[in-house]
């Protein structure tokens, strides 16, 4: 049978595009620009529009050269046509055309009635065309065709009449111009046809389409917002509608609305339609700060995981912003500003902010004094208490900060220090720090002139935005939903709050198999978690010190097989704050809060919680923006001296790093630098250590997590003689492999992986190391002798293999040699040698020969007149060897030899071939 040909792409000289999530002007441009561009390809982006995608389904692919922008051929384009838009980022269908263009290669035209970007660069070169302010893009493209005489079938003029009337709201948006009238006097010249523009764009709404739209009404509210009125409708919607903003212009006509903003919530996005008929408000300024565009008096955008709430805050803030700013950042700032520069001690700083009664400092470069960073009084202070007051200040200093210009208002200034939680915004002017905004400063203007804050942007009120019950229900199982139903209700009887937190909350949000159940109880733990123990018949395991408990419990129906199933655990504590008395201390713990519980944990990706009291079960709770660092999928620490108070965070960020693919942060990468030049690793107890070591090197990527290591020097940290020189790296990856192909068997006994990658990571290490490394990390006595020996047994065992290689050669020589070496040492000879064929042989050890047994028993032995005693043993060994060599394959065969080896024995023989060692 042929292969299927590959379709060829189209050639085409000249394409007209315009921007994605098309509307009728963007559609009615492109037709009007084919007519002064003959023979253009039209290259349509697509729409979300239904009314809009329906109507070109059905009538224009069959009456225009439309094309899919895939199947254009971008080598063959001289011409690139952009109507009604300039911006590169609307337009990524076409960007091959556009590289193109950006080396002089394809002459670009404009036509385009939107204003310019305020981004830098967004905005399009181009060589003809223009750009002007009317109402309606199509408006320009018919102008240009009346002036050149063109004539038009009564099809293409309703098109076109389409987008205009679509983009002046039937000529009654104030951005109308005379010429948008007087592009539809020439339409209607050309034949078009009123009626047809009437039932697109009037036609009746249907049942659903009026539900909304009555909710809508119902939700909309008239704001002040610097003595414009601004109104706000806000509905959720179970499904995409692409209708929406047919709707807010029926809101907008049905209240003679001057300016509005409807949002509508559909599955995870918000989607904003805007309005305005003065020009008091730019609605595209305000849509495109969420990440939309349009002009003037007609714009949208689309947000993604974003609550209804969160982006209405939003909105608020950007219009208090934007509608007739009353004050900018160099009337709010703080000259001339008191600051400490980057190379002096942390002794300097605390001196400073103590004399002036400051919460942090702008720390300013030696080199240049521009801004480097910011260094908060806790965060010197806790340094300071912890003996290193001498450590100059770009050690703790948060680097990745926000600073502001003076000229700019209020509302990024608002995001940085209120959404963003940074004690002050440095205001830097050509590259100097000439002041800074303060939390006081922007609290006390707030007092004055009571603009409104987001409430998004409040810690309290973010931490509460966000339901994931649904997410819950769809990724736990009946049974673990309903225990941590009773958790909540049992915790409301109590009168206690409870949440699921860490790890929990992190693997529901990444979709992953949630394994650990972590409870946090604010107010007595131990109480709460004996009375669950009690609903869900189990017991408890309590820790008065930690103030902590575990629940073991066997929950309801079968286990696999239909036998019972396996016991679980349910980790319960006391909402708690932990103190480090110092570096890598072990935890002091007092009572505290819930935010307090989790400010004292690793990273922000394990700072959540879901509260689970019935009223407010599924709510998340998030302090330290977790949900924005497991969005951008980064590991950050919570506060400076995480890593100082406990070093083992510098393991557990690795092993978070590799497992869920995201990456260490520029700050915390920094912190983790200081904490090995400061040797706080060698702080650590062995026990902490080899606990965290083991659970990395049992980490399916545990080679990425020991390269990873490498580069920070953590290795050697742990122990001077680790190293990922090339040939343990090699050997690793052959342990990697071996792993996997074990895996495959699915057999019952899974090796102890982290033995097995320590027997990697010290192979060429003299025992006096091999010791060292067991004593560094306080291994226990038991596996510390498992680890000492297996080293020198696999050494003994692999010259056996390659004399009995050469000697023997048998199956039953291969299996006694290596039926007393523990897995992880059969496993660890399998990736250590480089011969093939004894890679095979040990492979045939482990699928076949050690699942060899025997059938005939010690019974059958007295059977045959055999007193039981010694010689039982090696009758049985001498027949299994028989077995594995294939001469007593069956029963029988068993039998029969054992009665030979048996008859021998008698004559006082022995046992005969005496090949069992």
């Amino acid at each position: 049978m042929s292969k299927k040909k590959k379709k060829e792409r189209i050639k085409a000289s000249v394409v007209i595009t315009a921007h994605v999530n098309a509307d009728f002007d963007c559609l009615a441009a492109m037709i009007a620009a084919s007519k002064l561009y003959e023979g253009a390809a039209l290259a349509f982006p697509g729409s979300q529009e239904k009314n809009l995608r329906n109507f070109f389904i059905q009538s224009a692919t069959y009456l225009f050269n439309f094309q899919n922008p895939r199947d254009i051929d971008p080598d063959s384009v001289e011409t690139l046509v952009v109507v009604d838009t300039r911006q590169r980022s609307r337009l990524a269908h076409v960007e091959p055309i556009l590289e193109r263009a950006d080396k002089g290669e394809v002459k670009v035209h404009v036509w385009d009635h939107h204003p310019d970007s305020s981004e830098e660069g967004e905005d399009i070169a181009y060589d003809d065309g223009a750009v002007v302010f009317w109402g309606s893009a199509t408006a320009i493209l018919v102008d240009r065709i009346e002036k050149r005489g063109i004539r038009l079938t009564e099809d293409e003029a309703t098109m076109m009449a389409l987008g205009i009337y679509e983009d002046t709201g039937s000529f009654t948006f104030a951005s109308t111009t005379e010429h948008d009238f007087l592009a539809g006097a020439y339409l209607k010249s050309q034949g078009m046809d009123l009626n047809v523009v009437t039932d697109i764009l009037h036609r009746d709404l249907t049942a659903e389409q009026i539900s909304i739209l009555n909710d809508l009404l119902e939700s909309a509210v008239t704001h002040e917002i610097n003595g414009v009125p601004v109104v706000v409708a806000e509905v959720a919607i179970d499904e995409f509608m692409g209708d929406f903003a047919l709707l807010a212009h029926k809101l907008l006509e049905m209240e003679n609305i001057r300016v509005l903003f409807a949002l509508g919530m559909m599955r995870d996005r918000v989607h904003v339609v805007a309005r305005s008929r003065t020009p008091d408000v730019d609605v595209s300024v305000i849509c495109k700060s969420l990440g939309g565009g349009g002009h003037e008096f007609a714009a949208s955008a689309t947000v993604k995981d974003r609550t209804l709430t969160q982006v209405k805050d939003e909105l608020f803030a950007l219009l208090y912003s934007h509608i007739n700013p009353q004050r900018l950042v160099r009337d709010l700032m703080t000259s001339p500003v008191i600051s400490i520069h980057e190379d002096e001690p942390i002794d300097a700083a605390v001196e400073i902010m103590t004399r002036y009664g400051l919460k942090a400092l702008p720390v300013l470069s030696r080199e240049n004094d521009s801004c480097a960073g910011i260094l908060d009084h806790a965060t010197a202070d806790k340094a300071k208490a912890h003996g290193l007051g001498q450590v100059t200040v770009d050690a703790y200093m948060t680097r990745d900060c926000q600073v502001i210009n003076p000229a700019s208002d209020l509302y990024p200034v608002m995001e940085i220090i209120v959404g963003m939680g940074q004690r002050l915004c440095p205001v830097v002017e050509d590259g100097m720090v000439v002041g800074v905004v303060t939390r006081t400063d922007l609290i006390n203007h707030l007092i004055e002139e009571p603009a409104r804050i987001p409430e998004t942007l409040l810690p309290e009120r973010r931490s509460r935005e966000r339901s994931i019950r649904s997410l819950m229900r769809e990724r736990l199982s009946e049974h673990r939903l309903q225990l941590l139903e009773e958790a909540g209700r049992l915790a409301e009887s109590m009168n206690h709050q409870v949440f699921a937190v860490g790890g929990f909350v992190r693997d529901l949000l990444l979709r992953r198999d949630v394994l650990d159940m972590d409870l946090v109880v604010e107010g007595d733990g131990i109480a709460f978690a004996r009375a669950l123990a009690k609903k869900l018949g189990g017991r408890v395991r309590a820790h008065k010190k930690f103030r902590t408990a575990v629940i073991i419990y066997t929950p309801p129906g079968e286990g696999e097989n239909g036998l019972p199933p396996e016991e679980q655990k349910v980790d319960v504590a006391t909402a708690r704050l932990e103190y480090y008395e110092y570096p890598a201390a072990l935890p002091t713990v007092e009572l505290s809060s819930i935010k307090m519980d989790l400010f004292r944990r690793d990273f922000t990706i394990n700072a959540l919680a879901v509260q689970l009291n019935p009223e407010e079960f599924g709510r998340l709770v998030d302090f330290f923006g977790a949900q924005r660092d497991i969005k951008e999928r980064v590991i950050r620490v919570l506060h400076s001296l995480s890593f100082v108070e406990d070093p083992t965070r510098i393991l557990r960020a690795i092993r978070f790093e590799q497992r869920f693919h995201f990456r260490i942060g520029k700050q915390t990468t920094r912190l983790i630098k200081n904490a090995i030049q400061l040797k706080l690793v060698d702080r650590l107890s062995g026990a902490r250590l080899f606990n965290e070591l083991k659970l990395m090197l049992r980490e399916k990527d545990f080679l990425l997590d020991l390269l990873r290591m490498e580069e920070f020097d953590v290795l050697k940290a742990i122990y001077p003689a680790f190293s990922m020189n090339q040939r343990v790296e090699k050997l690793l990856r052959e342990i990697e492999k071996v792993l996997n192909w074990y895996a495959l068997l699915y057999e019952p006994t899974a090796p102890r992986q982290w033995l097995l990658v320590l027997m990697g990571l010290t192979e060429r290490f003299p025992d006096e190391d091999a010791r060292g490394v067991a004593t560094r990390l306080a291994i226990p006595p038991r596996e510390r002798r498992e680890f000492l020996n297996l080293r020198s047994l696999c050494v003994e065992t692999l010259d056996r293999l390659n004399t009995w290689k050469y000697a023997d050669g048998s199956r039953s020589g291969l299996y006694f040699i290596l039926e007393t070496l523990p897995l992880e040492g059969i496993l660890f000879i399998m990736a250590r040698t480089r011969d093939e064929e004894l890679r095979k042989h040990i492979s045939l050890h482990l699928t076949k020969l050690s699942h060899e047994a025997l059938e005939i028993t010690g019974e059958d032995l007295i059977a045959m007149g055999l007193q039981p005693g010694p010689d039982f043993g090696k009758i049985l060994r001498e027949v299994l060897a028989a077995k594995l060599d294939g001469q007593a394959p069956t029963l029988l065969a068993e039998l029969g030899y054992a009665e030979r080896l048996v008859r021998e024995m008698r004559r006082g023989g022995g046992s005969g071939k005496k090949r069992v060692q």
